[in-house]
């Protein structure tokens, strides 16, 4: 299926998938930062058939996760509405797998600011924090955000249409598999993994994100899912593909992430796997 992306040219839309192994080919992970957008269709917009008790505890466990400015009431009543709900942005994200963020333009601005947020299973952020920031400072801790994204998701979000939805993957390397993930120092929190033991112990956390216009208040839509998969879960293709990554991670954003912590036995563990499956 073609469609037209941002600038006017062709793009095929291509699903991302919804768990780990489906979004690690498509993901970034270290390296040099890339928007990395993809067409979705509106089949490929939202996980189906959610589940919605894990929803419920989520926000149960952290209700601050939910923040609302006044600006984001229409918003998040417009997207109520376009989902078939009741409501408001709330409603809309209980009711869904993925986490869900609003971000307006105020008048002679350029820069969108994040108005409503309702997160249940946020990446090491509080939205409470970040409610009425611009993007810049919303991504102000991602090292180089600033010198190598910033222009391009400026002028992304400027361009974009209602109607067409646009979707990336990322991943990341966590010492748990809770849905809400605060980080801890990486020495403390992979003191405990060893090229042995990696398949259980660390885990990839992948966040499957989408972006659209609403057509009504002009709002922008952030959708963020999130998948979790131990190490020892995953594909040998992909397994091979995060020990490859390493090197570009340990180069860019290792410190943010911690990679330093776990990098090797990721790669120990790696070389073990393909090492017996050889045999």
């Amino acid at each position: 299926m073609m469609a037209r992306d941002i600038n006017g040219g062709e793009q095929t839309a291509m699903p991302l998938g919804f768990s780990v192994d489906n979004l690690l080919p498509k993901s970034r992970g270290g390296g040099r930062l890339a928007i990395g957008l993809s067409k979705l269709t509106e089949d490929d917009w939202l996980q189906p058939n959610p589940d919605l008790a894990a929803r419920a505890e989520g926000f149960a466990a952290y209700p601050e996760g939910i923040q609302l400015s006044p600006e984001g009431e229409a918003p998040g009543a417009e997207l109520a509405a376009m989902l078939g709900l009741s409501g408001g942005l709330p409603e809309a994200a209980r009711n869904h797998h993925e986490d869900m963020c609003l971000l307006t333009l105020r008048e002679g601005e350029e820069q969108y600011r994040l108005v409503g947020a309702a997160v249940a299973w946020p990446s090491d952020w509080t939205p409470a924090e970040k409610l009425g920031l611009p993007l810049r400072a919303l991504h102000a801790p991602i090292q180089g955000y600033e010198e190598q994204l910033a222009t391009g998701v400026d002028h992304f979000m400027a361009k974009l249409k209602p109607g067409a939805i646009y979707g990336r993957a990322n991943w990341f390397i966590a010492a748990t598999g809770a849905r809400r993930w605060v980080a801890k120092p990486p020495e403390v929190a992979f003191a405990h993994v060893t090229p042995e033991n990696a398949g259980q112990t660390l885990f990839v956390r992948s966040e499957r994100q989408t972006l659209r216009r609403l057509p009504e208040t002009g709002a922008i839509l952030f959708t963020i899912g999130i998948y979790i998969a131990s190490l020892g879960e995953l594909s040998s293709p992909n397994v091979a593909r995060l020990a490859g990554a390493m090197e570009d991670l340990l180069a860019g954003e290792g410190e943010r992430r911690g990679a330093g912590a776990y990098a090797h036995a990721l790669i120990g563990y790696a070389k073990r796997r393909e090492s017996e499956r050889a045999q």
